[in-house]
């Protein structure tokens, strides 16, 4: 499958990299990281506008954020669709966003991205500051986009050892978030118990 959506980029060339960013917005299995660090070594040769492909990147990003955050603001909720897997990032990218509002929401668009779809969803349905989520949002999809077409078009020749390590990276970074998240509200549920003994 992979394999066939990389061989698609230099045929359907910025589209497909807009599609892809939009989809994986909304927590579909596109690996549009890949496809973005494919489709800068392809600029980098010459083969795709590079200013078509960012605008069509982000284009695609920032729609699938707002359509995320206005199914959660429609009353969108992990009861709707009853897999175990969203309910946990349901609930992680609550947790973040709880702790750290806006820097949530940007840091979820590039650094902590597997969860990048679920704080949208909660930022609708909590019903956060739409313009502090969008201007949020557009700046860390913006860094998102010029990390990875940046990468691509850097080491061109290197595209799938940059794209394990970016993986792993952001899992990682994710995992740890998420860790810290449960330890923090584990510590408070404890004092809270604490103070009422």
């Amino acid at each position: 499958m992979i394999e066939v959506l990389l061989a698609l980029v230099p045929v359907g060339g910025p589209w497909i990299v807009g599609t892809a960013t939009f989809l994986s917005c909304l927590a579909l299995p596109v690996p549009s990281s890949l496809i973005m660090l494919t489709a800068g070594a392809f600029v980098a040769s010459g083969d795709l506008s590079g200013p078509v492909t960012v605008a069509l990147a982000l284009a695609g990003a920032l729609t699938g954020d707002q359509l995320g955050y206005a199914l959660g603001r429609a009353g969108f909720s992990g009861k709707t669709v009853p897999t175990i897997k969203m309910t946990q990032f349901l609930t992680k990218a609550q947790i973040l966003l709880a702790r750290h509002g806006v820097w949530a929401v940007f840091l979820s668009r590039w650094l902590l991205s597997p969860l990048g779809p679920y704080v949208n969803l909660i930022c609708g349905a909590t019903r956060s500051s739409w313009w502090r989520f969008s201007l949020a949002g557009l700046a860390g999809e913006s860094l998102w986009v010029g990390l990875y077409l940046g990468a691509g078009y850097t080491f061109a020749g290197h595209v799938e050892a940059i794209a394990d390590i970016a993986g792993n990276l952001s899992g990682a970074l994710s995992a740890g978030a998420v860790t810290l998240g449960l330890v923090l509200v584990l510590r408070s549920a404890l004092r809270a118990t604490g103070s009422h003994r």
